[in-house]
């Protein structure tokens, strides 16, 4: 047990960096790692510092995992309609990511838009994906191996996505799309003018 004393100081410490990412809601999480000699510690997730550093307190109830053999596997675009809606927090254990979030809330400001940002084993790095966004990833490394917890348990009937290389959402995606590996699913999602209405700004984010 940390004396009392020292809590304070350890509790800082070990606290994650967080940052946003000009989406409402949309955070990057950057976890302390402590390395000496042998490798490095830290802590992937602690539901009491990820709130205060966030201000998220989201109830995770499911953790899930995808292996991508080949560089330039693309997953996505995903999400899950109301009221099966889930919130992400996507890390990498092994290789790298272009992670990408689109907004789907109608009423925002930034409907439509979407951010990106790379994930690996070695930057460590996470990205929290509130409800009402849509997420994808494409790999850049060999056997990459994706990690992430949900607000959610997995719904068929609220499963849905967005067309990955719909044109009026500008997403520079690593690969062409001659050479992307894409699912028989993700190839035919629509693009984002053939959504109807799904999420708000009113709508919970967890």
């Amino acid at each position: 047990m940390v004396p009392r004393c020292f809590r304070s100081m350890f509790e800082d410490v070990m606290a994650p960096v967080v940052s946003d990412l000009g989406l409402s809601g949309l955070r990057v999480v950057q976890p302390r790692r402590f390395a000496d000699e042998r490798g490095f510690f830290c802590e992937t997730f602690n539901a009491r510092r990820f709130a205060e550093e966030t201000g998220f307190s989201p109830a995770f109830v499911q953790d899930n995992m995808s292996l991508s053999r080949p560089p330039g596997t693309l997953r996505g675009l995903h999400f899950q309609t109301n009221p099966a809606a889930q919130a992400k927090l996507v890390s990498v254990a092994r290789g790298a990511i272009l992670d990408v979030a689109v907004d789907l809330r109608r009423d925002s400001p930034t409907f439509g838009r979407h951010a990106a940002i790379e994930l690996s084993a070695e930057n460590g790095r996470q990205l929290f994906v509130p409800c009402g966004f849509a997420h994808g990833f494409c790999t850049l490394e060999p056997d990459t191996l994706v990690t992430y917890k949900v607000t959610g348990f997995y719904s068929a009937a609220n499963d849905s996505g967005l067309a990955w290389d719909d044109p009026d959402l500008g997403i520079a995606w690593p690969v062409s799309p001659a050479a992307v590996v894409l699912s028989d699913k993700d190839r035919v999602h629509p693009r984002l003018a053939e959504l109807p209405p799904l999420f708000s700004m009113a709508d919970p984010p967890f």
